[in-house]
């Protein structure tokens, strides 16, 4: 074969390729979703009080809620989801490819995962990096871990935040990564290394598990901002739209005093703002796609933003987690909602 014809054959499969995969980054999530009647949405494996099987085999938690949320908008049924639990390297995979149409998984929003094909619709928890120790440790802030050996997963941003965290406050250190935060956690927990790091909710999650737990404590200090939200494929405006403005209805329903409860008698209110999001009046679903009743049906399936939070993280359960930063803007937070209007 000519150079010339072997150059145009390879240009012509090049261009074949990029059609190809021009038409898979273009195909209509949405359209896809309302077709097959179900949303797939990505999970982490195992972290409860945001995505862990009960005794019964049912996996519930934050994350599970905020994809029911997201089936109620779109097929208006908080039923239609698949589950799919996920690691970090097959979430990031499975994204692209339309494995699952979103991940509620708990990654934190950074320029690079940003900008290399995956879109983060909206902050949906504040959170921030800390360390495990065993209470039996010395350590009882992040200096007094200089020389100590931290587990992580590997490819997660705990490694870069170590890196960083160190070399600025010149301690040493010894990583040790695994394949999955699980592994990761397990090991810590094995005790074959002295500090496990992760979001602090996600050590508070891990540490509500364990039966021993007062066997360990979480250090006080945060290291890092670490804000975490649904992710969507690049390139699909629409369907992130649904999925940031149905986070975006949840946080909109506690700032106006909707619940799961009073959503019914909401709807025939007097407030404006209360009638724009329910749906009674104005056509903002359909702008979207959806129907026009959607923040309803999803407030009718999940509750406000801060009953999500009580039901699977809040004081009273085994997390114990405060508000803090999550909490809305009025209550001196950092959660505000975007007008519908």
């Amino acid at each position: 074969m000519s150079t010339q014809r072997a150059y145009l054959r390879r240009n012509h499969f090049s261009a074949l390729a990029f059609a190809a995969m021009s038409v898979a980054a273009h195909a209509d999530v949405l359209d896809d979703v309302k077709s097959h009647g179900v949303v797939k949405c990505g999970v982490t494996l195992a972290a409860p009080g945001f995505s862990a099987e009960d005794n019964t085999g049912n996996r519930k938690g934050f994350d599970i809620d905020m994809c029911k949320a997201i089936a109620a908008s779109a097929l208006g049924d908080p039923s239609k989801v698949q589950l799919v639990p996920m690691d970090l390297k097959t979430a990031f995979a499975g994204l692209p490819t339309g494995a699952v149409d979103v991940l509620t998984h708990r990654f934190t929003w950074t320029q690079s995962r940003d900008v290399s094909g995956m879109k983060f619709a909206k902050v949906m928890f504040f959170d921030g990096q800390g360390f495990a120790v065993t209470t039996k440790s010395k350590a009882s802030k992040v200096a007094d871990l200089n020389n100590a050996t931290i587990c992580t997963a590997q490819g997660s941003t705990s490694e870069l935040i170590v890196a960083d965290y160190f070399r600025a406050h010149n301690l040493k250190y010894k990583i040790v990564t695994f394949a999955s935060q699980e592994q990761a956690w397990d090991a810590f927990v094995g005790k074959r290394c002295d500090a496990a790091i992760n979001d602090r909710s996600g050590l508070a999650a891990r540490l509500a598990a364990l039966p021993n737990r007062d066997e360990f404590k979480v250090l006080a200090e945060t290291v890092s901002n670490e804000p975490i939200g649904p992710i969507v494929a690049q390139g699909q405006p629409r369907w992130e739209a649904v999925v940031r403005f149905t986070l975006n209805a949840l946080v909109a329903a506690e700032e106006q005093g909707v619940n799961q409860a009073n959503v019914d008698e909401q709807r025939n209110a007097q407030s404006p703002d209360a009638q724009r999001l329910l749906g009674v009046t104005g056509d903002f679903g359909s702008k979207m796609g959806l129907a026009n009743d959607w923040a309803y049906q999803a407030i009718k399936a999940v509750g406000n933003y801060g009953e999500i939070w009580d039901r699977n993280v809040g004081p009273k359960t085994p997390l114990r987690l405060e508000r803090g930063r999550n909490a809305l803007v009025a209550n001196g937070g950092l959660m505000m909602s975007i007008p519908v209007r």
